[in-house]
């Protein structure tokens, strides 16, 4: 049995999602987004800089959740989610995969950081104003990309389950403006699936 441990409102999400569109069975350890749980001595056990997610399996345990949504789809199902690396669409598949991390979730991040996070005398308007610039800049390309297009690839895949919740995240803050008619299109379709809806109400 799967196990995943998870706190509301992170990358964990991710992690549900992808579980429920693969309809696997799996045990959810729910955990407060508070240090007294995710800097506690039993979970550093699980992850040394104390962060979510994290997946057991057996005796595997791998957190990252770019890692886990690769991991699974490998050794559990892929359930079409994964493109073969013969499929022409395989190099724009990783692209989308790993721009999430590398390219929209830094600037959400900072956001976060810098309106929830800190307190309001720790907050900085210069540096939450360039990673609202840097990410709407990070966001263009999604748009132009989705143009004719429900999904990232054309169809559902694991690319939706790391950049599509980025994007969600990205709106959900204010982020992506009305301009970008595909990403907000895109964005209303992730919400009404049944999976990341299930995700959603866990957070």
């Amino acid at each position: 049995m799967l196990t995943l441990h998870f706190a509301p409102n992170s990358r964990a999400g991710r992690i549900v999602w992808l579980l429920e569109e693969l309809e696997l069975e799996y045990d959810i350890n729910k955990m407060a987004f508070n240090p007294k749980d995710l800097k506690s001595d039993e979970h550093r056990a699980r992850h040394p800089l104390g962060r979510v997610p994290v997946l057991d399996d057996g005796d595997v345990r791998i957190y990252e959740s770019g890692a886990i949504v690769e991991y699974v789809i490998e050794r559990h199902k892929n359930g079409g989610l994964k493109p073969e690396v013969s499929d022409p669409l395989y190099p724009e598949y990783l692209q989308w995969f790993h721009y999430c991390e590398g390219m929209v979730m830094p600037p959400v991040n900072t956001i976060v950081v810098q309106t929830l996070l800190l307190p309001p005398d720790r907050r900085d308007e210069t540096v939450l104003g360039q990673a609202q610039r840097l990410l709407a800049k990070a966001l263009e390309p999604v748009d132009e990309s989705l143009a004719g297009r429900d999904y990232l690839i054309g169809a559902f895949s694991a690319a939706d389950v790391m950049l599509g919740h980025a994007c969600f995240m990205s709106n959900r803050l204010g982020c992506v403006s009305d301009e970008m008619v595909n990403l907000k299109g895109y964005v209303e379709r992730i919400a009404e699936r049944p999976a990341f809806k299930t995700a959603i109400e866990m957070a």
